[in-house]
């Protein structure tokens, strides 16, 4: 049996960092699931593939060149489409929109579902997502749900993408994160939403400390 623990939750909830931190305590493999469908929406986006071109879509679903890198004592992957970094666009509201927008298709999810299962491996896995724990890894040993309030995950995202050099104001990220939620929780393939097994922690007046402190105590226990 390979271990595996489950993060899920929206977005500005701290599941990447947190994941990774973890990934590197436990010197377990890392999946962030959000960076296949935002580097596949970047991939799709190269290629003028349209949204609606379904057929083409699980084409390129099927040969997808993706790459995670997590060198040790950072906290955030590096990510390669095509042998070409492209962690800071990852990132970017523009990417994540579109990636939102294709995960609502049932076919593609079906398809990248077999990649995502794959980073399965000794010694274990640390997966990052919002259907790891009900849909990816329904047998997980242990299974978390990050949540936090709306006002709070939007500070965090407008940091993040600060931090990285992108512009934003508070009313438009909040506004996004909202669009997203909405989109995330009423989808009609995996909605956002807790496994029945899963602890859930509100993140929203905790550290990232206090944060992995709390899961550790799942794993370890």
């Amino acid at each position: 049996m390979i271990p595996v623990l489950t993060l899920d939750g929206p977005s500005g909830v701290g599941k990447g960092t947190v994941a990774s931190i973890i990934a590197q305590t436990l010197d377990w493999h890392l999946l962030d699931s959000g960076a296949i469908y935002r580097a596949f929406a970047i991939a799709v986006r190269n290629r003028n593939i349209k949204i609606n071109d379904i057929d083409g879509l699980l084409r390129l679903a099927g040969e997808l060149d993706l790459r995670f890198e997590l060198a040790p004592n950072q906290q955030s992957l590096k990510v390669y489409l095509d042998n070409v970094e492209v962690s800071t666009e990852l990132r970017t509201e523009k990417t994540a929109e579109l990636a939102s927008k294709l995960a609502m298709i049932g076919r593609l999810r079906k398809s990248l579902l077999i990649k995502q299962q794959k980073f399965k491996r000794p010694p274990g896995l640390v997966a990052d997502g919002r259907d790891m724990g009900t849909v990816v890894f329904p047998d997980a040993p242990f299974k978390v749900f990050l949540t936090a309030g709306v006002e709070e995950r939007a500070k965090r995202r407008l940091k993040q993408l600060q931090e990285t050099g992108i512009a934003g104001n508070i009313s438009h990220t909040l506004a996004e994160v909202q669009k997203r939620d909405e989109r995330d929780a009423s989808r009609q393939h995996s909605p956002l939403r807790p496994a029945k097994d899963a602890l859930v922690i509100d993140t929203t007046n905790l550290s990232i400390n206090e944060v992995i402190i709390k899961v550790m105590a799942l794993v370890k226990a």
